[in-house]
């Protein structure tokens, strides 16, 4: 069962923005997500929160600058999805900007999800210790790693873990922790992403070699901004919440992106999605060019994107983004034949009566669970975790799942829990509230299933287990217009700031299914007609819209022959 919920929007706020000069169409929105003034929507650079408040982000400048100082040799270790490859890209970038020609190396490793697993582990430092080097920096992952960081300091390595995820009840004895989520942490912003705490990174460790006096004519001080791209699309990939301090991050970022300041690997990627970067905005990060990325490291190695984000060849980095392109391609088919797997076996089972959902397959890619378990979530509104077989061959080994939970459930939180009650059961765990991973054996998959069922049974309430869609109301009819769509286009949303949805009442002058999945509309509102497009519309059920549809929907363009119309993307209709 779905209903709508209208976001309230009080009178007053609406109005008090209005009066500051915002759009009255935008002070309605703005004041449906919390905001009361003008100054919160204020993206400009120097909004940004100072990287002096980020705890131990000094620490970790010091340690830095001393290792350039005496020409180290700097290992980044990065996680294998878009947000780890985007701030191994930063820091490549950076570090080796600021190092300049000093003769500090600066190089990086990316583990294999299919052969290392998440993190900083022994196994990851011993084929770092390969290489030499005197600071491992991770990115985007190290904060659970303490055996990884044990065995970096029996070899005498150093290590500064820069990290987002949430810590366990122990830390690892790195050299320096920057984590904005640290309990000991005050910064505002506890959701930058892995790229976003280490781009503070950076710009603390600018400053303190401001202070020492490296930077002169031969060394010239680098502009950091223009990594501001690549911390935009981290940011809204890791689906982390757009907080007005990321919502300053990726709102620069896509005004560098939109003017052409961008690295050529990032160029490269936009014109294999068939993107414009003049027209970029939070969905084409997040939906386009982020996948192209992710998919390295589902599929193959992250370090083809990394690559891609690295060099400063066109023409290396137009061949690589054709293959991430291919990699995406066949993800996308992949996670399609699973889902369809997965829902043969929920047509074979009552999910409506479960709490969770826990599905396993041996035969499915541990690279694509998530993106699994995401659409599983979306169909049935109830927390989900896929699992795959961390090895194809072994019938008894360890699975890797993904898990993806709807609101009232606290993801990482729940399998802490679960832990607890079934000790030794869950052999590594971690993650956010919404999405968290966790390994087990397989012979144990029956009792998680159990056990993770009945917490989210205890921590969920009927209600949470409907879904609700939110909507802003309705929509005048006189914004349907391009100009209007460009307006909301071009603003930041994304998690916790979510993108408008508009709901209304509209009779149907005429309807016809495109390629057998795409509803296509012409509705009528007011005396305006519109036209409409539901994509991968459930046409298998047999239901069609009749006379009148209510709908919720979002306000987009349609540019066909160089003429832009305005349509509307439907989300949901109710029948």
């Amino acid at each position: 069962m779905t209903r709508f919920k209208t976001r309230q929007a009080p009178p007053q706020k609406v109005q008090r923005l209005e009066q500051q000069g915002i759009h009255p169409l935008l002070a309605r929105l703005y004041a449906a997500r919390g905001v009361e003034e003008k100054a919160e929507v204020d993206y400009s650079f120097k909004s940004l929160l100072a990287p002096t408040r980020l705890s131990r982000a000094d620490e970790a400048a010091r340690l830095l600058a001393d290792a350039i100082e005496a020409q180290a040799k700097i290992l980044i270790v990065a996680d294998y999805d878009c947000d780890g490859a985007t701030a191994c890209a930063v820091g490549i970038h950076a570090l080796r900007a600021m190092a300049g020609e000093s003769g500090t190396e600066v190089d990086y490793l990316t583990p294999n999800r299919f052969v290392h697993g998440y993190g900083l582990s022994p196994e990851v430092v011993e084929l770092a210790a390969e290489r030499s080097p005197d600071l491992i920096v991770t990115v985007d992952n190290g904060i659970a790693s303490l055996a990884g960081i044990a065995a970096a300091n029996e070899l005498g390595i150093a290590t500064l873990i820069t990290d987002h995820h949430l810590p366990g009840d122990a830390l690892p004895s790195a050299d320096c922790i920057v984590n904005p989520n640290l309990p000991d942490c005050d910064f505002p912003s506890k959701s930058l992403a892995g790229v976003g705490v280490f781009f503070y990174v950076m710009l603390a460790l600018r400053a303190e070699l401001r202070a020492r006096g490296w930077f002169d004519a031969e060394r010239p001080e680098p502009n950091l901004a223009a990594l501001l791209g690549l911390v935009a699309l981290g940011t809204v990939a890791d689906v982390v919440r757009l907080d007005k301090n990321n919502r300053i991050l990726v709102h620069q970022g896509l005004k560098r992106l939109r003017e052409g300041r961008m690295t050529p690997g990032l160029r490269a990627i936009f014109q294999a999605a068939g993107t414009i970067p003049a027209n970029a905005n939070t969905l084409d990060l997040g939906f386009r060019i982020g996948p192209r990325l992710n998919a390295a490291g589902r599929l193959s190695d992250m370090s083809l994107g990394i690559e891609c984000l690295v060099t400063g060849d066109p023409a290396r980095a137009a061949n690589i983004a054709m293959q991430l392109d291919a990699l995406n391609r066949e993800r996308r088919q992949i996670e399609a034949d699973m889902q369809k797997q997965a829902l043969d076996i929920l047509d074979a089972i009552d999910a409506k009566g479960e709490a969770a959902i826990v599905l396993f397959d041996p035969a499915w890619h541990q690279g694509v669970v998530g993106l699994l378990a995401a659409r599983v979530k979306e169909k049935h509104h109830r927390p989900v975790f896929a699992f795959a077989r961390e090895n194809a061959e072994s019938a008894d080994g360890l699975v890797r799942g993904s898990g993806r939970a709807s609101p009232g459930l606290h993801l990482r939180d729940a399998l802490d829990l679960v832990s607890k009650r079934a000790p030794g059961m869950l052999v590594h765990f971690g993650g956010h509230a919404s999405a968290a991973g966790a390994s087990l054996r397989e012979s144990d998959l029956s009792h998680f299933r159990e056990v993770f069922t009945q917490v989210s049974r205890e921590l969920l309430s009927p209600a949470d287990l409907t879904r609700v869609v939110e909507t802003d109301g309705p929509l005048e009819s006189g914004y349907f217009s391009p100009n209007i769509a460009d307006l909301l286009e071009n603003e930041i949303w994304g998690q916790g700031f979510p993108p408008p949805l508009f709901e209304d009442e509209f009779s149907v002058e005429s309807q016809r299914l495109l390629k057998e999945k795409h509803l296509k509309l012409r509705l009528k509102k007011n005396g305006t007609s519109i036209d409409a497009i539901h994509f991968n519309f459930d046409a298998a059920s047999g239901k069609s819209p009749g006379k009148s549809i209510r709908a919720a929907y979002r306000l987009a363009i349609n540019e066909y022959n160089g003429v832009r119309t305005p349509q509307l993307i439907i989300e949901h209709i109710e029948m």
